[in-house]
């Protein structure tokens, strides 16, 4: 049985409470599996973790599930569609369900912020935030300042620009946690209803025009649902005045990095021949979240 101290230790639920110390060695450790040529290992042969998706995702799942088969851990799936959930069973009677099974870990993505922190507290594995509400995604982060890193060989000073709805954006928050232990200044650009007003101590809110000139540019996926609520006028509108549409990209620096948390609207943030363009970090952060995710799970189980 784990102590309180040792669950909070081997847990992830987010950056904005972990220290520089303890990220570095995350990426640190990520490096190590990237370099591996083996692409299967056993050093968690005997551990079973559960990746429990109670809001839906394919590529955060499959990149947890590549990154646990990798290291030879027995991984049991659900998404709550095709669980008790669905018929009135709670989030946290699933999770102790599984805890009483005998995993040894939980990776949970849910829509309500806050849950996670306190399920945390109740349940006797660690558990990784894989997305929770708006509040955090920091295996994202962690994968994105590796990008950076690998880029830049630091992230001390660089200046990231993160564009598109920051309001609903765990992502955004996250990244913003982390680069700002790291040095890295990060700006916001958006509409006046996507901002997030206490944000504003930690990061300025800029012109597209000024968000453009930075070392990182990264976009956000639009949420086009939000058409029936009016937040978003339309796909079109918001292309002109806050996607990263080729004539901008032509603009930026040659050194400048494009980012992408993905999945991406094509021509909507971000045209296509953009997402393709040698400027485009976008496919290597999606490869790069599987070594992240080996070190957080390994940190988890091992």
């Amino acid at each position: 049985m784990l102590t309180m101290t040792q669950l909070k230790d081997r847990s992830l639920l987010g950056l904005k409470d972990l220290g520089r110390d303890e990220i570095e060695s995350i990426l640190n450790r990520a490096a190590y599996w990237e370099a591996q040529h083996e692409k299967l290992v056993q050093v968690l042969a005997s551990k079973f973790v559960a990746n429990m998706f109670f809001e839906n995702s394919t590529r955060t799942r499959f990149s947890f599930e590549m990154a646990e088969k990798r290291l030879g851990a027995q991984v049991l799936n659900f998404t709550a569609a095709a669980s008790s959930v669905e018929k009135g069973e709670s989030i946290y009677d699933t999770v102790r369900t599984l805890e009483s099974m005998g995993i040894d870990a939980g990776v949970i993505r849910l829509k309500p912020a806050g849950v996670l922190e306190e399920l945390s507290s109740k349940i006797s594995v660690p558990l990784i935030n894989a997305g929770d509400g708006n509040n955090e995604h920091p295996t994202q982060a962690l994968l994105d300042l590796y990008t950076m890193k690998k880029r830049f060989g630091s992230l001390q000073g660089l200046t990231v620009s993160i564009i598109g709805d920051i309001k609903h954006s765990r992502v955004a928050r996250s990244d913003l946690w982390a680069l700002r232990k790291f040095g890295a200044e990060v700006k916001f650009c958006a509409p006046n209803n996507m901002t997030a007003p206490e944000l504003e101590p930690f990061a300025r809110y800029v012109t597209m025009e000024e968000a453009l000139r930075s070392d990182v540019v990264m976009m956000l996926r639009v949420q086009l649902e939000r058409h029936a609520t009016g937040m978003l006028k339309s796909a079109e509108e918001y292309r002109a005045q806050y996607g990263l549409t080729e004539e901008r990209a032509s603009k930026l620096s040659k050194h400048t990095l494009i980012m992408h948390p993905a999945p991406v609207n094509r021509n909507v943030e971000i045209d296509d021949a953009v997402v393709e363009s040698e400027q485009s970090a976008i496919f290597p952060q999606m490869s790069n979240g599987v070594p992240i995710r080996m070190a957080v799970m390994e940190r988890a189980m091992k």
